[in-house]
């Protein structure tokens, strides 16, 4: 098992690093060359191109049964889902079958609304309950 990271714009770096060095799991950032990584123990860089959804192709291309996946991505969620991958939020929503396709249409209903010119909410600011959530959300995903 291992845990791969849709880094480009992960909030939670620090915190996947920590826990995965505390229980000796492998960790992999992926992310385009604009952003600067650390590599250090147990974590290794993968580095890609900035073109459109090439990070996601990479996680997708690397993902085993059981790997957990932290992304904001809907998209690749389903694809990781799809591959017998688990996958989880930044802000520690663990995604599964039963709320990916709902999550889909929302995205796509805001999409078609935004088309249209209309204008959608987006997330609120990154809190330290954001963090809290995802760190128990990472431990209870690693136990089971």
């Amino acid at each position: 098992m291992k845990i791969l990271v849709d880094a480009d714009a992960c909030p939670v770096k620090d915190v996947i690093i920590s826990v995965g060095r505390e229980k000796n799991i492998p960790v992999e950032m992926v992310a385009s060359f604009n952003h600067q990584i650390s590599e250090g123990t147990g974590v290794k860089v993968i580095v890609t191109d900035t073109g459109q959804d090439a990070a996601d192709f990479v996680i997708v291309n690397r993902i085993q049964d059981q790997d957990i996946v932290v992304t904001q991505d809907y998209g690749l969620t389903a694809l990781v889902l799809g591959r017998n991958g688990r996958a989880l939020s930044p802000r520690g929503l663990i995604f599964t079958g039963d709320n990916i396709n709902s999550l889909l249409m929302q995205r796509h209903v805001s999409a078609k609304v935004r088309r249209g010119g209309g204008k959608t909410k987006g997330p609120s600011a990154f809190s330290r309950e954001d963090r809290n959530n995802f760190l128990e959300s990472l431990l209870r995903l690693l136990e089971s």
